[in-house]
């Protein structure tokens, strides 16, 4: 009869030293061990087993991490010695797996039900898997290898590092079991190493506590990793071979215009915009697709602009076979590989899933735009133009404003106009005056740098350019409300508009006239359209002298034209006042309601 732990160990004897160690070490579990001694003196069935019998592997209802000669973990409340068959054995005195009970050792009480599959969770599933749980309500196949519950065949565990399927290994010597401690002063009853808990520590009283091995950062298995970036560098270099990004994103277009025209025409922006952002977007995946979750955010991100600007997800099907062409198209003869086909088909079949959800979740959630802050000029001690570039495609109507929020004040949101034009470029710029020595307004006045970044809500607003074209167009701005006039007044010049279109701009002194020169300019490029500028104090300069109000009644007859107010409140409401007064019907009076 062996002692040991090998094939020849007799198992009674093994489960009578397991009774003597826990009644050692855990005296409140007297009974329990009365039970197993009682169970290991019995005498032994007739049809048991040699003990030489070598063991199958373990079934996947028993702790992978138990050998033969360690003890089996008990169930916290025992039922007497009487009511319960002995450990390890079934009423029958066989056990669960149906092999005579004294042929292995005991198996815990909890096991896993047998009509439950193993639940494999995909911590490595393959992309044409499906999220979540593999395995519900399969069978097992006959011949098929066993596993950890929740680990699958033949491969290493993320979690406990067992490859269940690997080669066996001795089993390590056992420690002792040390006494219980003493629960003394409150603070005290924990061991003294807080490493036991996760907490980094120097040591213990024992010495240094080894780490456990733990799952990455991000959840990437290195091998995954080692793929990523074998892919990547197969973007990258296809990238070069055909010409650059900006070369493949001038194709991608003319490819994109002949499939799906109308999927450009929802986007925002003119031609070279539209390339632009293009070639930004193909660098970027090129650059971050070995950290997924930047790339999932991203495209998350991208995938809700895009719904706000009312892409159907069914117009980019198209897409990863235009770039492909794109691609191939730019290579000498050749030079096109069938990995580089696969790296790039791959890529997008990932992004594209991660765009349709993102723009699902659009309708959930408040989409947000971060801008990059491409110039901030200080015009007057108080105020700012700032012009800025969102990152992804923002849609707005020329007149309409957004919300912005800056670093230094998270979560607190201001209004502002957008002046800029779709049908101009991807830019916009934000006319800022500081009325106070914090908030929003005086950040971005006094704080904010070329380069800083800034996020925008979606925009809003019914002030627009008025549709009926037959009537001219008559615009009053007030302070900075010059900065939706600017928008619409661009768009009238890059769609060429024919409408007759009068911009005056009322202010106190000549210095507040920030930006007449850029307003002139854009007028100028209008068919019909002239900039009235209005001093009401000082010295005008070569402009109009008095209220805006009087200007406008001494300038010519406006019943017929489509009005446009923007400004402080107390000058909307009495312009409003002047113009009904003058004949101008009040539904042909655009302005959004007051702050």
């Amino acid at each position: 009869m062996s002692a040991g732990s090998g094939p020849g160990s007799d198992p009674h004897l093994l489960a009578l030293l397991r009774a003597i160690r826990l009644r050692q070490n855990a005296p409140d579990a007297a009974e329990a061990g009365a039970a197993d001694t009682a169970a290991a003196l019995s005498d032994v069935p007739a049809d048991a087993e040699p003990a030489h019998e070598p063991a199958e592997p373990a079934d996947p209802g028993d702790d992978v991490s138990r050998f033969p000669d360690t003890p089996a973990p008990q169930p916290s409340r025992i039922p007497p010695a009487a009511s319960r068959p002995p450990s390890g054995r079934s009423a029958s005195g066989r056990s669960a797996s149906g092999r005579p009970a004294a042929a292995r050792p005991a198996a815990p009480d909890l096991q896993r039900p047998a009509d439950r599959a193993n639940p494999e969770i995909l911590w490595r599933g393959d992309p044409g898997a499906t999220l979540g749980r593999s395995g519900l309500g399969a069978k097992r196949r006959p011949g098929a290898s066993k596993g950890v519950w929740g680990a699958a065949a033949g491969r290493i565990n993320p979690i406990t590092g067992v490859n269940p399927a690997g080669p066996a290994t001795p089993a390590a010597p056992i420690p002792g079991i040390e006494g219980i401690r003493p629960v003394g002063p409150p603070g005290t009853e924990f061991p003294a190493d807080p490493t036991l808990y996760g907490y980094p520590s120097r040591g213990g009283p024992h010495g240094p506590v080894p780490k456990r091995n733990a799952p990455g950062v991000d959840g990437m298995n290195p091998a995954d990793d080692a793929e990523l970036r074998d892919v990547q560098r197969m973007l990258s270099t296809s990238l070069t071979f055909a010409g650059g990004t900006a070369e493949v994103a001038e194709r991608l277009w003319d490819a994109l215009l002949q499939a799906q025209p109308d999927l450009l025409a929802t986007v925002p922006g003119t031609a070279d915009t539209q390339r632009r952002q293009l070639a930004r977007a193909l660098t970027w995946i090129a650059h971050n697709l070995d950290d997924p979750p930047t790339v999932v955010t991203g495209c998350g991100q991208l995938g809700a602009a895009l719904a706000e600007s009312g892409v159907q997800w069914n117009q980019l099907q198209l897409v990863g076979a235009a770039l492909a062409e794109a691609l191939r198209a730019g290579m000498a003869p050749g030079g096109w590989r069938q990995d580089f086909d696969q790296a790039w088909r791959w890529a997008w079949q990932h992004t594209y899933e991660w765009i349709v959800h993102g723009g699902t979740l659009a309708a959930y959630q408040p989409t947000v735009w971060t801008a990059e802050v491409l110039s901030h000029e200080l015009r007057r001690p108080d105020l700012a133009v700032i012009r800025i570039r969102p990152f992804l495609p923002m849609p707005y109507r020329p007149g309409q404003y957004a919300g912005v929020e800056v670093d230094q004040l998270p979560g607190v949101w201001r209004p502002y106009s957008l002046a800029g034009a779709p049908h101009r470029d991807e830019t916009l710029e934000l006319h800022v005056r500081a009325k106070s020595a914090a908030g929003v307004s005086h950040t971005l006045v006094h704080g904010t740098r070329t380069g800083d970044r800034i996020r925008l809500t979606r925009a809003e607003g019914d002030l627009a350019l008025p549709s009926e074209p037959g009537r001219g167009v008559l615009m009053i701005a007030g302070d900075t409300g010059i900065a939706p006039m600017k928008a619409m007044l661009a768009q009238v010049a890059a769609t060429a508009d024919p409408r007759p279109v009068v911009l005056f701009w009322g202010v106190r002194e000549l210095s507040e006239l920030y930006d007449i020169d850029d307003v002139s300019a854009v007028a100028h490029e209008a068919p019909k359209a002239t900039v009235v500028p209005v001093v009401s104090e000082g010295n005008p300069g070569p402009y109009a002298y008095g209220l805006v109000t009087d200007a406008v009644a001494a300038y010519g007859e406006w019943s017929r034209h489509e009005v446009c107010l923007a400004g402080p409140p107390l000058m909307v409401a009495a312009t409003t006042a002047a113009l009904e007064e003058l004949g101008v019907p009040p539904s042909r009076i655009h302005h959004d309601p007051p702050e």
